[in-house]
C-alpha cells in the first residue's frame, strides 16, 4: 500500500454468520457525489489503530451496534479492495451481538437485503463496492 492510500474498513453485516440469508446495507448521505448510493458500513482507520479495532469503533459510531467479526472477504491483493487512487478497503463478514442498527452518522437508511446477488445488485451501490458485493455473496455461501 503506498503512503498516499488511505485504509478504510467495512463490515458485511449478516443476519447470521452460520446460516446467512440477509445483508445489512447502508445508504450514504455524503459526500454529494456518493449521496443516495449504498455501501458497507465502516470508515477510515486512524493513525496507530488496528483495522479490526477501527471497524468496531466505526460500527458503534455509525450504527450504534457491536458485532462479532467473521472471516475477512479477500480481494486478491495484500492491501485490500481498491476503492479509488486514494483508498483501499478491507471488509469482514460480521453479525450483530448487541444493539439495533440505526443510521446515526453518514447514512439516512439501512436495509436488510436478501443475499441473492440479483437482489443486492438491484441497489445503486458505490461503483467500487460491486466486486465486493459479489465476493461477500460468495464468501457467505461458503463457496
Amino acid at each position: 500500500m503506498s503512503s498516499v492510500q488511505r485504509l478504510v474498513v467495512g463490515a458485511a453485516i449478516l443476519d447470521s454468520l452460520e446460516r446467512p440469508r440477509k445483508l445489512l446495507c447502508a445508504r450514504r448521505t455524503a459526500p454529494e457525489a456518493l449521496a443516495g448510493l449504498w455501501e458497507f458500513p465502516g470508515g477510515k482507520v486512524e493513525e496507530g489503530e488496528q483495522a479490526e479495532s477501527a471497524l468496531h469503533r466505526e460500527l458503534s459510531e455509525e450504527l450504534g451496534v457491536s458485532v462479532r467479526l467473521g472471516a475477512e472477504v479477500r480481494s486478491g491483493t495484500a492491501d485490500g479492495w481498491v476503492l479509488n487512487e486514494k483508498a483501499v478497503m478491507r471488509v469482514w463478514l460480521a453479525e450483530l451481538v448487541s444493539g439495533t442498527p440505526q443510521p446515526l452518522e453518514d447514512h439516512d437508511e439501512l436495509r436488510w437485503v436478501s443475499l441473492e446477488e440479483s437482489a443486492l445488485n438491484a441497489l445503486p451501490w458505490i461503483p467500487a463496492d460491486f466486486p465486493i458485493v459479489a465476493a461477500v455473496v460468495k464468501a457467505a455461501s461458503g463457496s
